[in-house]
């Protein structure tokens, strides 16, 4: 299940991925909806699938916020990245 928000891009927003462990819909669904609640998030892209999520945001939206905000689902983050570069978990 994929679920898509999109608002306009431009190009000092950051993208976030993460590789999160998720075993069913509701897993991926409870992602999905921490991230629809957090001011700042221009689009996402949630894959249980791939076990992933891809995150835009404001440029005042920092990483480690939407990363806690994933963590709160009670779902582990396996690996993160900001604007293409490895980060803490």
């Amino acid at each position: 299940m994929n679920a898509l928000k999109y608002k306009s891009i431009n190009m000092s927003d950051h993208t976030y991925n993460f590789n999160i462990t998720m075993t069913c819909g509701g897993c991926s669904g409870a992602v999905e909806r921490v991230l629809k609640k957090l001011d700042g998030v221009k689009s996402f892209d949630v894959s249980l699938d791939s076990q992933t999520a891809k995150v835009v945001t404001e440029p005042t939206l920092d990483y480690n916020t939407v990363l806690e905000k994933i963590k709160k689902t009670g779902k582990k983050v396996n690996s993160g990245e900001a604007d293409g570069q490895p980060q803490a978990v």
